[in-house]
């Protein structure tokens, strides 16, 4: 009776162990980060937006062969900061679709590829996102065709001025304008405006040769005149800056409604201003497009802009002669005499600029952050939009730092030896510099500063 007893306890206790060392493993399962749990949705939200066919990535992130493949690159790339793409340093300041893992999720990247990338079930992958076709943003109401270019392979890089002219029914409200390059492997970057011609003094808005290589023509008024953006008695029309903007991984900015948005007459165009091509080994073309979104008929707040350092309204100082050999540093400063609110910022410098930052100085000498970019890259300059507006006193001072390294330590730095480098009274080449600091803002509304900027 006793052994009995005995085998039955023993049977219980090994029972209990085994049931202990299986809860024990599922624990370890759950704690051990897979593809299809984990990893799936990090890489769908940080990196397939732009690493997937059409778009401009090196790389597709579909799948996950395509991923496990290139795990060991996607980790170098994340723990050194360089993708997801976003300079800003998020310690500073929070913007909407601010593009920065978190600690933990860099952490179950890193686990996970430590344990040489495991799948997991593959029936508990996330479906791909849907992306939408031809537009980030989705349906537009109206699509233009930008004229096709054509591009030496000749390894140089080129900046045109082209007009995309168009015309409407009515007089009508803007909310969105997206610029979507056809050749991703070539556009660079893409900072236009609007024109808005005169019903009678512009018969044909289509006239002209559209395109102006701002190389080889001298003057603006003789490139204006060349393309047809004048009007027929060749007085300007209205000019509307910065109303669409392109950067590799960019998401054309738009506001809630009732903020910001653009009048457009029946007759119009687009001013690309500096339709950049990076340099190409191969002859090809570029088609690319324009997209437009209306706005819905509702009273609208519109947007202003003003623009400090290079070909702004405050002076840099010292004036902006970057010596040979040496890492040297310059401030702009503006003070404002009434309340503002701020939406969007853009920084601006080319391949000297080491690091970026901006701020505003109250009456009362409280500090309000407005953007930090410690290490500097070309080839990535954002519009970043704060999540709330930000107010900003009468009487502050914004003040913009900037550092440039024209040294050989530079990597980016395009003359060697280093020579000096200046703004040239604002060249777009990249050769030469810039230290610019772009702010949109509205009149400052009771209650803004709670009022937020997501869409």
């Amino acid at each position: 009776m006793v052994a009995k007893q005995f085998n039955i306890s023993w049977m219980l206790i090994m029972v209990f162990f085994y049931t202990f060392l299986l809860l024990l493993a599922c624990t370890d399962d759950a704690k051990q980060p897979t593809y299809a749990k984990d990893i799936a949705p990090i890489i769908y939200k940080y990196c397939t937006p732009c690493h997937r066919p059409t778009q401009p990535g090196h790389y597709n992130f579909t799948n996950y062969q395509q991923v496990a493949s290139n795990a060991e690159k996607i980790l170098y790339v994340v723990r050194n900061n360089q993708m997801p793409p976003w300079p800003a340093d998020a310690d500073y300041t929070h913007f909407v679709n601010e593009q920065v893992l978190s600690r933990d999720e860099k952490k179950l990247l890193e686990t996970w590829v430590s344990l040489k990338c495991p799948m997991g079930d593959s029936s508990k992958i996330p479906p791909l996102p849907t992306f939408g076709n031809g537009s980030m943003l989705g349906e537009p109401d109206k699509r233009i065709a930008v004229k096709p270019i054509a591009l030496e392979g000749n390894f140089r890089d080129r900046f045109l001025l082209i007009k995309v002219p168009y015309e409407l029914a009515n007089d009508t409200l803007i909310r969105a304008v997206e610029f979507v390059p056809g050749n991703t492997r070539v556009v660079h970057h893409v900072n236009g405006d609007m024109v808005r011609f005169d019903f009678d003094k512009k018969q044909n808005v289509f006239d002209g040769e559209w395109v102006s290589d701002m190389k080889l023509d001298s003057t603006i008024q003789m490139a204006y005149k060349k393309i047809g953006v004048l009007h027929d008695d060749e007085s300007y029309p209205t000019l509307i800056k910065s109303i669409v903007n392109y950067l590799p991984g960019v998401i054309a900015q738009q506001y809630p409604d009732g903020i910001g948005g653009w009048k457009a007459n029946k007759k119009n165009a687009f001013l690309l201003a500096d339709l950049h091509y990076g340099p190409s080994e191969i002859n090809t073309w570029d088609s690319s497009y324009i997209n437009i979104f209306f706005a819905k008929n509702i009273p609208y707040r519109p947007l202003k802009e003003f623009q400090m350092g290079t070909l702004g309204v405050s002076k840099i100082e010292p004036a902006l002669i970057i010596p040979p050999d040496k890492i040297t540093s310059y401030t702009s400063k503006y003070t404002i005499d009434k309340d503002i609110s701020i939406l969007t910022v853009n920084p601006h410098m080319h391949l000297l600029g080491k690091s970026f930052k901006a701020y505003a100085l109250t009456p009362q000498q409280d500090t309000i952050r407005l953007i930090h970019i410690p290490r500097w890259d070309f080839n990535w300059q954002f519009f970043y939009t704060f999540k709330k507006m930000l107010k900003i006193p009468a009487g502050s001072t914004i003040v913009v730092e900037g550092v440039f390294d024209n040294t050989s330590n530079n990597p980016f730095n395009p003359h060697h030896p280093p020579r000096e480098v200046r703004d040239n009274n604002g060249s777009m080449r990249t050769t030469d510099e810039m230290f610019q600091f772009i702010v949109t803002y509205l009149p400052y509304e009771t209650g803004d500063e709670n009022r937020s900027l997501a869409r």
